[in-house]
């Protein structure tokens, strides 16, 4: 199945799963988290949250996706960026993985993710493209499932 790099608000693609880049605790953060709770039903989703409690860095876990166009929400925590040498790179690569297994798992055709960690938590745009094209590409080499990488801003989208 194909692999898109897309310009658009992930809040407004339709896909089974929907991958939000998430707080490690469960409160509404800044950025796509924020996006999100916005756009599922902030109470409603903040209520199933809770019940996940923290997910540690370069994990994921799912909830509904109320009010989007999608089935689920997939929740991972992403690096903060600080120099390159502190682990950033497996702990994003992590993210994908992870978010990529889960929607296997849950038997999603379709999966839109953001570009993690490169908004609010500083990891460089040109290295988080490039760790999510080789963690997507890597997964589609064994499975079906059509993915998204939903950029919002124009130099993001001209790394693709």
């Amino acid at each position: 199945m194909p692999f898109k790099i897309i310009r658009d608000d992930l809040t407004r693609v339709r896909a089974d799963a929907i991958v939000n880049t998430a707080n490690p605790h469960p409160v509404i953060g800044a950025g796509t988290d924020s996006a999100v709770y916005q756009a599922a039903g902030a109470e409603e989703l903040l209520a199933e949250r809770k019940k996940i409690g923290d997910i540690p860095v370069g994990k994921a876990a799912v909830t509904s996706a109320f009010r989007l166009n999608a089935k689920y929400i997939i929740h991972t925590v992403g690096p903060a960026w600080v120099d390159g040498r502190h682990g950033e790179e497996a702990a994003l690569a992590a993210c994908y993985e992870s978010s990529l297994e889960l929607a296997g798992k849950l038997g999603c055709e379709s999966i839109a993710f953001p570009l993690i960690s490169t908004g609010g938590f500083g990891y460089p745009k040109e290295e988080g493209m490039r760790i999510a094209v080789d963690e997507i590409n890597a997964f589609l080499l064994d499975h079906e499932v059509e993915v998204f990488l939903v950029v919002f801003d124009e130099k993001a989208n001209s790394l693709g």
